[in-house]
């Protein structure tokens, strides 16, 4: 049978950046790529000027520009509707906010092709529990005016998809909350993890090589913004390091929270027991994973948590707060403990309670991989995906 074609949309490159998003795009395009003939449209950022092939997929760049969010999403969006008419495909399928535009031009172009909305963190959510938490800094405000804004035309989108595509059950429920969608409308398909990439190694060199000693390490990956909960882990360390002072945190991601949490670690003596890594190359990952005793999340919002599954593939114990789809992913007392959310006091007993055992943290961990091998696999993601889109065509 012919292949059908697929074109997605995206405003970072998938290839170039390595968050939730793009890492399912790269991991599921690459699984389907003999099945469908699958093109990626995104935006000029990080230097991507020219067409390429990765993993027998063409990742054509569309114009936007280099800027921050959303000036680089407004500019990316404004490309690929005036090129709406010549990017021909079967299927499309657009990741949160990068198309919003695009099934209108479809509309007003007399196009009628299915489009898929993906929705991984329900964007009127995430403004919602933000404002739950105030507003810390200007920067801070301003992210969530946009935020505010986006979500808005997220639901547009939404309202115009053929089929909407979200992460989990959580995330289900804010879409029907927010946007008032009908569940018959959505189909949800959870991330995933490659076992054979994220699985337990021996890291003796790797530590080595990062300056780690014996010292117990947490590991936290991430970006480093307010969703993320970095604040209530730096207070959680406090009590941590009073009760075990060789406890090392490492700290995976950037972001614009880089330079208070700095402030706040010096202020609180505790700089000697962070160590900020920046943004690390994807093949880097296995390794740190590895080099950690235990995971920690402290976000305050999560759809589900890639990072959630790539630390549990690594055989890592988890300690979260219990947010969003964070349960879904997390099998609680089996494969890591989760608490209730922005609670300090429990986020640092939670993660004393795992570094004092040694034994339980090695159950935890092997829990956890063989969790998410039977569930969470990036093969069981892209055939379910495979699903949708021949759903889609007979819409």
């Amino acid at each position: 049978m012919e292949r059908f074609s697929l074109n997605v949309f995206n405003t970072q490159p998938p290839h170039l950046f390595f968050g939730g998003v793009e890492r399912r795009i790269m991991e599921t395009t690459k699984r389907l790529q003999t099945e469908l003939k699958i093109t990626v449209y995104s935006g000029t950022k990080a230097g991507f000027k020219d067409s390429t092939i990765v993993n027998g997929v063409s990742f054509v760049p569309c114009y936007s520009t280099d800027m921050l969010f959303p000036l680089d999403n407004w500019f990316f969006n404004r490309s690929l509707t005036k090129k709406a008419s010549v990017i021909n495909a079967d299927v499309y399928e657009a990741h949160a906010v990068s198309g919003y535009g695009f099934p209108k031009t479809l509309k007003r172009l007399g196009i009628q092709k299915p489009f898929i909305h993906t929705i991984h963190g329900v964007l009127a959510d995430e403004y919602e529990q933000a404002k739950k938490n105030g507003y810390p800094s200007a920067k801070s405000r301003v992210a969530n005016y946009f935020m505010q804004r986006l979500s808005k035309l997220e639901v547009e989108t939404a309202k115009k998809a053929t089929i909407i595509v979200t992460i989990s059950n959580y995330s289900l429920k804010k879409i029907q909350k927010y946007y008032g969608i009908e569940q018959s409308k959505v189909r949800i398909v959870p991330n995933g993890v490659d076992i054979e990439k994220f699985k337990p190694m021996d890291t003796t060199a790797v530590r080595q090589k990062f300056g780690l000693g014996n010292e117990l390490c947490v590991l936290f990956v991430g970006s480093l913004i307010p969703r993320k909960g970095l604040p209530f882990l730096v207070e959680a360390a406090k009590k941590v390091v009073k009760d075990r002072a060789d406890t090392k945190f490492l700290i995976v991601g950037d972001g614009p929270l880089r330079n208070q949490l700095s402030d706040s670690l010096k202020t609180a003596n505790l700089s000697g027991n962070f160590k900020f890594f920046g943004n690390l190359k994807d093949d880097v990952l296995p390794a740190i994973y590895n080099c950690a005793d235990l995971f920690v999340l402290p976000s305050i919002q999560e759809g589900q948590g890639i990072v959630l599954l790539e630390a549990q593939a690594s055989g890592k114990p988890l300690v979260a707060f219990d947010v969003g789809g964070v349960n879904e992913a997390v099998q609680n007392q089996e494969t890591g403990l989760l608490v209730e959310g922005g609670n300090i006091e429990a986020l640092a007993d939670a993660l004393l309670k795992l570094l004092t055992d040694k034994t339980l943290m090695e159950k935890m961990g092997s829990n956890g991989r063989k969790f998410v091998s039977e569930n969470y696999t990036w093969d069981i993601c892209a055939q379910k995906m495979l699903k949708v889109y021949h759903e889609a065509l007979k819409t």
